[in-house]
Order: C-alpha cells, then sequence, then structure tokens
C-alpha cells in the first residue's frame, strides 16, 4: 500500500530512528512492502526515486527499503566511509521532490546491516549507490539533505 510521505518541515523527519528488534520483524513484513509501493508511486509521480528511509513514512525505525537492480530491506545499518574522497552532487529527496540540494558525501563506503531475514549482510557501495545510501542513513538520524548543503547558494527547483 502506498504510504504519505512526510514533507520538508515535519518535526517528525528530524527526529532519531529506533533500532529493529529482531522480535518486531514479522510485525514490520507490511512496512517493507509499503515502503515498495511508496517508491513505485514516487517513480510513477515524479520519475525518480531508488530508495525511502522508514522516519519519510512515520515510522521511527532504523530500516530503509531500495528498489534498485531488485528489492533490498536494510534494518539497523551502519556505514564505514572508505577512504577521504569526496563528490560534490544535486540531491534529490522524496520529501521535498521539487527540489536539489547540492551535497558532498563520500565516494566510497561500507554498507553492514540485517536483511529481511535477519542475515547479517556487508556490501560496498561506490559513487552513486554510496551517495544514495549516506543520503537514506542520514534520514535515520534525522539529517535532512537540505541540512547538509554545501552553502547558501545550494539549493536549485527542478523545472
Amino acid at each position: 500500500m502506498e504510504r504519505k510521505i512526510l514533507r520538508l518541515g515535519d518535526p517528525a523527519l528530524y527526529e532519531r530512528s529506533q533500532p529493529v528488534e529482531r522480535e518486531e520483524l514479522e510485525g514490520l513484513r507490511p512496512v517493507f512492502q509499503d515502503m515498495m509501493d511508496t517508491i513505485r508511486a514516487v517513480r510513477r509521480d515524479y520519475g525518480f526515486g531508488r530508495a525511502i528511509a522508514a522516519p519519510q513514512i512515520g515510522v521511527r525505525k532504523r530500516l530503509i527499503c531500495m528498489l534498485t537492480d531488485r528489492p533490498y530491506v536494510i534494518l539497523n545499518p551502519s556505514l564505514e566511509f572508505v577512504g577521504e574522497e569526496k563528490m560534490e552532487v544535486l540531491d534529490d529527496c522524496m520529501s521535498f521532490p521539487g527540489l536539489l540540494v547540492r551535497v558532498e558525501r563520500y565516494r566510497h563506503c561500507i554498507l553492514r546491516y540485517r536483511d529481511e531475514n535477519w542475515q547479517e549482510r556487508e556490501a560496498r557501495m561506490d559513487e552513486d549507490m554510496a551517495e544514495l545510501i549516506q543520503h537514506e542513513y542520514d534520514h535515520l538520524d534525522g539529517i535532512l539533505a537540505t541540512m547538509r548543503a554545501v552553502d547558501g547558494n545550494a539549493f536549485v527547483m527542478k523545472g
């Protein structure tokens, strides 16, 4: 089921999310599906969207769903940055679909997490995937791309 996405300025977007506990896993399965459906709806309505963090739909859990080459459920992620190399990107967000924000992100990182079966996973993320996971990870800590803007001129309205 497609969920309503909280918009820029909603106080709930700035709150830190709580870890997912193993015993919550079964109860969260409908949320995983709702998050995937919401990604598809944003793609339909706005033409972008690869991932969403649970806080964006009002669920304060450390949960990210990604829809790239296949669906991914990412529970309790941690990030380790590889090297010091950074890149500047124009970041978009489902919580402010008409706005792009120029931010600086690490070019490479290691993502460690549990999947939807509570299995431990690890993946190296590079370039655009590294940017994506850093963006979603920030949501879990109540940080929006607007808070990471490189300067006061870093905002661009989409055409």
